[in-house]
């Protein structure tokens, strides 16, 4: 479709050469025309929204267009490519071509770097175990940084973080060794818990869930920890996480008794189901 769309910007037709290119000011209507006219390609005229997106936003993102200042919603609301663009493909396929591209990505970054650069500024920054890391971003993984940085140091200190996932990367921090020395028997259908903290001091094992949308510490998730965990002598703590109340809300008659909940709005407090014990091992 972008292919497509940068044909009729160019006004180029198939037995076109590129250096009849020009730069008329067109509507996506006029895309969509010319598209079929041309090229046999037929695109509805309630798709004018995704090309919109998909094709004109990475366009002017990577400086190959300009618009004409109207208002998204009138109906005079044109593009057209911008004097310097069309000056480049005026060069595709003759010996110019490759000083004129490296010109213009000379004075413009290039999508890729563009985007990257995004994607790595909004990335979480989280400090594990002394090393700095950083999550994808998204809810799930901004409340995994919460229970690191707000929960472990107010009810679990001086733990060390054994596993943490990313929803991208999967398993971010994974020590092995030291799962394996505790007992576990991990294997590759085993879904571990979302942040697993251990105490030497108390040899205390924290699986902690962090919720957004699934997964709490229901009596069947309870299960499937307890046999992963089988040989695992250290003593178990259930917590989930949430991010508000308001989700705690959503889960609270599903949730295990003798669990713990803690609620990322408010870092200070803890809730108990049940039992004799407050923030222990059964």
């Amino acid at each position: 479709m972008c292919c497509y769309v940068f044909l009729a910007l160019a006004n180029i037709k198939k037995r076109d050469l590129w250096a009849e290119a020009s730069n008329e000011w067109i509507r996506i209507h006029d895309v969509i025309a010319y598209t079929k006219d041309n090229y046999g390609v037929t695109y509805a005229e309630n798709s004018r929204e995704t090309i919109r997106k998909q094709a004109m936003h990475h366009f002017r993102n990577a400086a190959f267009i300009e618009d004409n200042g109207l208002a998204t919603n009138s109906p005079n609301y044109r593009y057209r490519l911008t004097d310097e663009a069309l000056r480049t493909i005026q060069q595709f396929g003759t010996k110019g071509w490759g000083a004129a591209r490296d010109a213009f990505l000379s004075l413009h970054e290039s999508l890729i770097d563009q985007y990257t650069s995004k994607r790595i500024m909004r990335k979480m920054p989280v400090r594990i175990n002394g090393t700095d890391f950083t999550f994808s971003p998204g809810k799930h993984n901004a409340l995994q940084k919460a229970i690191i940085e707000e929960f472990a140091p107010r009810f679990a200190p001086n733990t060390e973080c054994l596993y943490v996932g990313d929803t991208i990367a999967k398993d971010l921090v994974k020590n092995e060794g030291k799962l394996r020395e505790l007992g576990f028997e991990i294997t590759l259908h085993d879904k571990m818990p979302d942040v697993v903290l251990y105490s030497a001091e108390k040899n205390w094992l924290y699986f902690i869930e962090s919720v957004t949308s699934v997964g709490p510490m229901e009596p069947k998730r309870i299960k499937e920890i307890e046999q992963m965990t089988a040989n695992v002598t250290a003593g178990k703590v259930y917590v989930t996480a949430f991010l508000d109340f308001k989700t705690f809300k959503k889960f609270s008659e599903t949730l295990a008794w003798e669990t713990e909940v803690w609620i990322a709005d408010m870092p200070d407090h803890m809730i108990h189901l049940n039992g004799d014990k407050f923030l222990g091992p059964r």
